[in-house]
């Protein structure tokens, strides 16, 4: 992989991620995945070498960088098999969204736990009507005149590692949004709040965070559980989701990486005839197409991220979303092409390739599908109209 158009600290970055992560590897993933749980081993040592934090501020232990040398660390851990899909949720969306948005009290009380790995918090923003139209959030919160305490009412679907994070930073609506503006707020309601439920979903994916429908039933928060301003609506919102985008490319590019590596490594030794079978154009085209498609979604990725990282969120919204669709796409042909060209072993448990098919698919579904990004590219940036 080419690292020529990357500064020197994010060259030493990558190969130190790089580094932690083949001490710890597919094996060690697929051993946590058997059990129950987080991958405590993994997040402890990259807490402590600064990687959780390194996109937040240096005053609460963070390590003062963005969203560029968070992607960088997602796709390295990908890349050896070991990635960490906490690293989207907790320091990447809530830990921004509490450092552009939180009250000094909140910094305090969340960031130094998200940047040493003490604390790590899950967010909840998609509804089981609603889908990708996030303009049918119906989770509403209202304020309680007489004590000053918001109360929370809804449900939400699909939230990733409820379970094991202190926190969720949930996606409501104040009352008036229901007369067809949208005016998202942003929550943080602890694991045990009284009338916070979760319940788990049972999913195909093989993966050590687990998927939960959450309910909301007047959960009562004090004031300050709200992140920022309640009129700030989008912006906020979108300061999250944002990175959600980027982070969610890292985490396919990484995999990709993975899948693509041991496609090659295989080729260059299996031989049936009288040569390796990546001497044979039907295999190395395609395995070359697929490094060619991982390497264009990063330059999108690094765009997206250098953009959001200079404070231009309408730029990076533009990025982020084609940057997750590019390397979503390159994610799934990857991997087909890398059992494909492992054959039979390429679905066996000893090679560790099979697993990443259904994998390779949530990329291209979440946290949003190709489809809406489609239909975001063709409104927003070519001004075609919409169909719905």
């Amino acid at each position: 992989m080419s690292t020529v158009l990357e500064t020197p600290e994010h060259q030493a970055l990558r190969a130190a991620v790089a580094a932690l992560g083949k001490r710890y590897g597919r094996d060690y993933m697929t051993g946590v995945v058997a059990g129950e749980g987080h991958p405590d081993e993994l997040w402890a040592d990259a807490a402590k070498l600064g990687y959780l934090g390194v996109n937040l501020p240096e005053e609460y232990g963070g390590g003062g960088g963005g969203i560029a040398e968070l992607s960088i660390v997602l796709e390295e851990l990908g890349a050896a098999g070991c990635p960490l899909l906490m690293m989207v949720v907790s320091p990447a969306i809530c830990g921004t969204v509490i450092a552009r948005f939180g009250t000094d009290e909140q910094k305090q009380t969340w960031l130094p736990g998200l940047a040493d790995g003490t604390r790590t918090m899950a967010f909840g923003i998609t509804e089981p009507d609603a889908g990708s139209n996030s303009h049918r959030i119906t989770t509403t919160a209202r304020k309680d005149e007489a004590s000053g305490d918001w109360l929370l009412t809804g449900r939400k679907v699909f939230i990733s590692g409820v379970d094991i994070a202190d926190a969720t930073l949930i996606v409501g609506r104040t009352e008036d949004a229901r007369t067809g503006n949208l005016k998202p707020c942003l929550f943080i309601v602890p694991r045990e709040t009284e009338g916070f439920h979760r319940r788990r979903i049972e999913m195909e994916l093989q993966a050590p965070e687990k998927q939960f429908e959450l309910a909301l039933d007047d959960v009562r928060l004090p004031a300050d559980a709200l992140v920022g301003d309640e009129d700030a609506g989008l912006l906020q919102l979108f300061a999250g989701l944002n990175p959600e985008r980027i982070m969610t490319a890292a985490f396919s590019l990484g995999m990709a990486r993975y899948a693509l590596s041991r496609a090659v490594g295989y080729a260059k030794e299996r031989s049936v005839w009288k040569s390796p079978i990546g001497a044979h154009q039907a295999i190395a085209h395609p395995l070359a197409q697929a490094h060619i498609d991982i390497e264009l979604a990063r330059l999108m990725m690094q765009k997206a991220a250098r953009l959001y990282d200079e404070g231009d969120d309408m730029g990076a919204g533009e990025a982020a979303n084609m940057a997750k669709l590019a390397a979503a796409d390159a994610c799934v042909k990857a991997v087909d092409q890398s059992v494909h060209t492992l054959g039979g072993n390429g679905l066996t448990k000893e090679f560790g390739l099979a697993s990443l098919i259904v994998a390779s698919r949530v990329a291209r579904i979440a946290p949003v599908s190709r489809e809406m990004i489609l239909n975001y590219v063709s409104h927003q940036t070519l001004g075609l109209p919409k169909s719905y």
